[in-house]
């Protein structure tokens, strides 16, 4: 067996974070550019819009807040050439803003960001693009406005927006490639956009997740299944006292229960934890004091990096907290990357299937030209969307200590449905579909067929009845 490479110590790891700092700031974010010499000009013809809700095994926490289901969107593009193709979306509003489900149930907070997707599609009617970011750019600023107005929150994060357009862009990309005569996921991406997403990966590691509620026996068989590396949502619910009590407890009992586990892909053998506190930290304070009370317990060299435990607005400068921060949910745009890199974090986590992959193209493209880090994180997405998270994360260049590239998937875990879901996936018995110890593997088959993302799936097709003609 090969040797495992060597891993970056702590140092030369946030060192690299230290350098794409002290670069000259990019510009305040990117111009959508031309794709083609001549890019066809697509006119929308007609639209369609439904649904289906996806019961969760148990309810999911994260963000101080729980989840029972999520709403599977799909939306249908008709152009006047003829062309009709589907986008599918999962929604999750309790990760795009926990304020709106303080203030409605659960399936009124689903219902508003259908609502939003409803919105946007209408405005797409008899409307044209050259290509799906063009097109984004241009509706995203009155999709949020609408979405601030449904949901009686006139701050409301442009998460919201975002997630509630994933389906309408990706139905505008295969459309769009479609009308071009592309036909694998590298042409489709504009030759502008490709630095970020340039590397061909063999392998990927999978990233299950641990939620409030996950049994610790469901870790400890994950582990044992392979997966090496556990990302661990913490930012418990109640006061930020009570927080940092139950994310300490919680951190240790995975930790105690995990600490007789190996794997053969780090040099020590140890596992490695991706933490995720979801914006719950109000003060720098709670997360010394996560990061202290992980040396006292011997976790702290088995964590990889941490996902942003502050919200938006929070300036803590992170870059010497010991442990490498990348941004997720407050990046939107490369003016969010900007500002968080100031503050010292080492890269982004990419969330194509929850903010659009018209706006994670911008934001990997400038990861790759600061040199930061980058992994694909999920959103209890449905199986589809799972290869459309895959083909970003099979082209972004390895975590330093990592052969392979990285990327969070729980569906699995969370959904009641998982195993018929799966059986709605075009290519649902491809061998690049199912994780073997801990990883993907990647052949020529997945990238030749781009993980199937240009291949229909009859099932979410059927409930989007195509458009009249005549």
């Amino acid at each position: 067996m090969a040797r495992p490479p060597r891993e970056l110590s702590r140092r030369e790891f946030l060192a690299v974070a230290g350098a794409a700092a002290a670069l000259p700031l990019v510009g305040q974010g990117y111009r959508a550019g031309v794709l083609r010499a001549e890019p066809k000009r697509i006119r929308i013809r007609s639209v369609a819009l439904d649904f289906e809700r996806e019961p969760l095994i148990r309810p999911t926490g994260f963000k101080g807040g729980y989840l029972t289901e999520l709403w599977q969107p799909v939306a249908r593009l008709d152009s006047d050439s003829g062309q009709s193709h589907i986008g599918i979306g999962t929604q999750s509003v309790l990760w795009c803003d926990p304020r709106v489900l303080a203030k409605h149930s659960e399936s009124a907070g689903n219902a508003m960001m259908l609502s939003v997707t409803d919105h946007a599609l209408q405005m797409l009617v008899g409307e044209s693009f050259t290509n799906p970011i063009e097109l984004l750019d241009r509706i995203l600023p009155d999709v949020h406005a609408f979405a601030t107005r449904v949901t009686g929150l006139p701050d409301l994060r442009r998460t919201f927006a975002l997630n509630a357009l994933v389906p309408v862009d990706n139905a505008a990309w295969l459309l769009y490639a479609a009308e071009n005569g592309i036909r694998t996921f590298d042409e489709m991406i504009p030759s502008e956009y490709r630095s970020g997403l340039s590397t061909r990966n063999k392998a990927i590691a999978s990233l299950p997740s641990v939620t409030y509620g996950l049994p610790i026996e469901d870790v400890v068989q994950a582990a044992k299944d392979g997966y090496f590396v556990i990302k661990l949502k913490l930012g418990n619910p109640g006061t930020q006292a009570e927080m940092i009590e139950k994310d300490i407890a919680r951190l240790t009992a995975v930790h105690r229960a995990l600490s007789g586990m190996r794997t053969p892909h780090t040099t020590d053998g140890k596992l490695r934890y991706d933490v995720d506190p979801n914006q719950r930290y109000e003060k720098k304070e709670s997360l010394l004091r996560l990061l202290d009370a992980s040396r006292k317990i011997g976790a702290f060299d088995q964590i990889a990096f941490m996902e942003e435990p502050f919200a938006d607005e929070n300036d803590a400068h992170v870059g010497d907290v010991g442990v490498p921060i990348v941004a997720d949910e407050s990046v939107t745009r490369a003016v969010d990357a900007n500002r968080r890199i100031q503050q010292g974090y080492a890269g982004f986590a990419l969330k194509g299937i929850a903010k659009t992959l018209s706006e994670t193209l911008k934001i990997a493209r400038l990861a790759h030209e600061r040199k930061m880090v980058c992994m694909a994180a999920d959103l209890t997405v449905n199986p589809v969307l799972v290869d459309w998270n895959k083909n970003v994360a099979a082209r972004l260049a390895p975590l330093p200590g990592f052969t392979t590239g990285m990327m969070e998937t729980n569906g699995h875990q969370q959904y009641r449905r998982w195993s018929e879901m799966t059986s709605w996936h075009p290519c649902t018995d491809a061998s690049w579909r199912r994780v073997e110890r801990g990883v993907f593997v990647l052949d020529d088959d997945y990238y030749a067929r781009s993980g199937c993302i240009f291949e229909e799936s009859p099932h979410y097709r059927g409930l989007v009845t195509p458009a009249k003609t005549g």
